[in-house]
């Protein structure tokens, strides 16, 4: 162990970076990476190399989270009610269709719940993948607040299009991480076919396989390609408010769009 001046020390997230660790950090960069740096880094050296640098933990957290919920349902008896407290079915947002009832968060809580334990382990194995590259690029809360999002946008998208149906998974928010790597891949020039390939046939088999949600692949994606596209735009650490902003108002339409929609086509 080596002791380092006070002038030498680059603050960050995790700890103490000195010099050398930032210059081996910086020539294990790939060209990609380099130009997501660049793009959406911070001015700063020694904190661009902290975000670099730091391990995914809301990704481990989210990892670790969902896969404790997915294992506690495969427990007899608990597991059926673990599900059935924490799925999302449009009527349990109209108190008038659901005897009185009033439940908004399992607009959320089912992004945390599957159906089985290879649903759970497929969409862990691409939250795993997805989160390593994603996390560090754009940082842990907007990280965290894109994958919430997209999961959102997936219920919300459940039920607009397809109200009656009880719906359960991670895949929505999966799918907006897709659709934001893409974004943000195809803005900096990487190479994106791979992860456009990979979009177009994970969603393509939702209409081959019953018992998949399509709709909340769809809804999960267009959220997340909207929010990447926010995050795009307003790089800069003087847009911060706006990008806050822009993230709100997204919340709100999905509000305002499951408040007013569905009804109309749950109504007799």
């Amino acid at each position: 162990m080596r002791t380092i001046c006070p002038e030498c020390q680059t603050q960050a997230p995790v700890g103490v970076i000195c010099p050398e660790c930032m210059d081996a950090e910086r020539k294990k960069r790939t060209p990609a990476q380099k130009r997501a740096q660049r793009q959406w880094g911070s001015r700063s050296a020694g904190s661009v190399t902290a975000v670099r640098s730091g391990k995914p933990v809301i990704t481990y957290a989210l990892l670790a989270i969902t896969s404790f919920i997915g294992l506690v349902q495969l427990i007899p008896g608990i597991g059926e009610q673990i599900t059935s407290a924490l799925l999302f079915a449009a009527p349990y947002l109209y108190p008038n269709l659901n005897g009185g009832f009033f439940e908004p968060w399992r607009l959320l809580t089912a992004v945390f719940v599957h159906g089985s334990f290879i649903h759970l382990a497929l969409n862990m194995l691409a939250l795993w993948m997805l989160g390593q590259g994603l996390e560090p690029m754009l940082g842990r809360s907007r990280y965290l607040a894109l994958y919430l999002i997209s999961g959102l946008g997936g219920s919300v998208m459940v039920a607009v299009i397809a109200p009656t149906t009880a719906t359960v998974g991670a895949s929505g928010a999966i799918f907006g991480l897709m659709a934001a790597l893409l974004i943000i891949g195809r803005h900096i020039g990487a190479n994106v076919r791979g992860i456009l390939i990979v979009l177009g046939i994970n969603f393509a088999i939702g209409f081959f396989i019953g018992g998949i949600a399509w709709q909340a692949h769809l809804g999960g994606a267009i959220i997340g390609a909207v929010v990447a596209f926010i995050y795009m735009r307003t790089r800069r650490p003087n847009q911060r408010s706006l990008q806050i902003i822009l993230l709100a108002a997204t919340v709100v339409l999905l509000i305002v769009v499951v408040a007013f929609i569905p009804p109309l086509i749950l109504m007799p």
